[in-house]
Parts: structure tokens; sequence; C-alpha cells
């Protein structure tokens, strides 16, 4: 796994992520939007945003999911500024307060560092969790490998890599998950969002920039369809030739 972060010129790259959001918000319009992407069956699916996200920055994706036909929450803790000693805690009982109204489990996506605390409350309370969809999570290989460990050790008394919990990144939780990456991130190095592909995991390729991410058509799309699965049965997401998402953008 490379050890670098992505470069000056793909960080800099980045300002294109507010034509992503003019266009997403822009392709959303309309009650026909989506009529190309799988329905879904109603089930929850909690969303997480990155590092300095809120729900405001998700709101947008957020929408779409709801247009789709699921029960879509937010993650309702304000901005994230980093995994503090009671994250986790407050976003399992969250987990736990939503699945028992619903009365069946909880997808999860996460974006960015909102990816990490999918993984990591799937794994505490995986009979709570269908599956967990990250896009551009850092989770492999060296966390400093990213254009954010600086801010988000600013914003926090601990080092990126000594978190305030006992916490195994690399380690998958024991429910299907699909990892989303760009080799255009600005922000978080390809090969620390790789998780490679097995069993009951996958990792997708799409062409965006890390913030666009939460405002990917291209996004969308793989999520849709991986939340339209089955309850109990998962496949590979099929994408073509060139490995990039299916999908009639």
């Amino acid at each position: 796994m490379a050890a670098a972060p992505p470069p000056l010129g793909k960080y800099l790259g980045e300002i294109r992520a507010l034509g992503a959001l003019a266009s997403f918000l822009w392709s959303g319009a309309g009650a026909a939007a989506d009529a190309y992407l799988p329905r879904g069956d109603g089930h929850p699916v909690i969303v997480y945003p990155g590092l300095l996200g809120s729900d405001l920055t998700t709101q947008a994706l957020r929408s779409r999911l709801a247009g789709l036909g699921y029960e879509v929450h937010g993650w309702g803790l304000g901005q994230n500024l980093g995994l503090k000693p009671d994250t986790l805690s407050e976003i399992r009982s969250q987990l736990v307060a939503v699945t028992r109204a619903a009365g069946r489990p909880a997808s999860l996506f996460g974006w960015s560092l909102g990816g990490l605390f999918a993984r990591e409350v799937a794994k505490r309370r995986p009979d709570c969790v269908r599956l967990v969809i990250t896009a551009g999570t850092p989770c492999m290989g060296d966390l400093h490998a990213t254009n954010a460990w600086r801010t988000y050790e600013r914003l926090n008394r601990h080092a990126i890599d000594d978190p305030p919990i006992d916490i195994d990144l690399e380690t998958l939780p024991p429910v299907p998950v699909t990892s989303i990456y760009s080799e255009e991130d600005g922000i978080v190095s390809p090969g620390c969002a790789d998780i490679g592909c097995g069993a009951r995991h996958e990792t997708i390729r799409v062409d965006s920039t890390h913030i666009g991410l939460v405002w990917s058509a291209e996004v969308l799309a793989i999520a849709a369809d991986r939340l339209a699965q089955v309850e109990g049965e998962w496949a590979p997401y099929t994408t073509d030739g060139a490995g990039h998402a299916a999908s009639p953008l």
C-alpha cells in the first residue's frame, strides 16, 4: 500500500466537488430522476458524514436514497470532528433504536471517516446491520497516507493511529462490505480504501474527487444496487470491463 498522501495536484482538484454537487442536485430534480435505479424495500439506512461533514453534507444523498424507497436517517451528531471516547456508543445506541423501531436490520453508508464509524459499529452490533457501504474510507495501511490526518489531529487529543478506544481498523465486520474508492481522490490515497474482494466484501472504483463521492451519481447507482439485494443474500457488484460502475449516467 502506498504510504504517501495524494499529490498536491489532486488535492487542489477537490474544488471540482462543487461542480459535482451542482450536477447531483440538478440530476435529482424531477419525479423520474432515478427511475433507472432499483427500488428499495423500505429497510432503514443510516448515513454517516466524513470529517468536518454533517447531516447537511449528506442531505442530497439521503434524499435520493429516500426517494428510492428506504427509511433513511442521518447520524444526528452534528459535525463530525473525529473519534471521541463516546462516539461509537452514541451511534450504536442510534443503530439499536432504529432497528428495533423498524423490526429489521439497517444498512450503513459511511463517507470517508464516517465509513470507519459504520464498519466499527457493525463489528459491535452485527445483528443490527444488513450491510455496510463505504466511500473514500481510509481503513488499510498507513493512515498518514491522507491529506486530512493533520486536520484530524488538530481537532482531537490523540494521534490518528492511536484512537481513544480499542479498534482494529483493518478487520472487516462480519457482514457484507462494499468499499468505493477513486483514483482521483485528493484526500485519501486510493490504496487506503482498497479492501480487496472476497466472499462477502468488495472494492469498486469510481471517477470522483474525495469530497464529490457523497454527491456522485455513480456512487448512488452502486449504493442503490447494493441496498436492493434481498436481505440475507449477497453477490458482488457487476461492473463493465474497465472496472467502472455500470450505470446509465
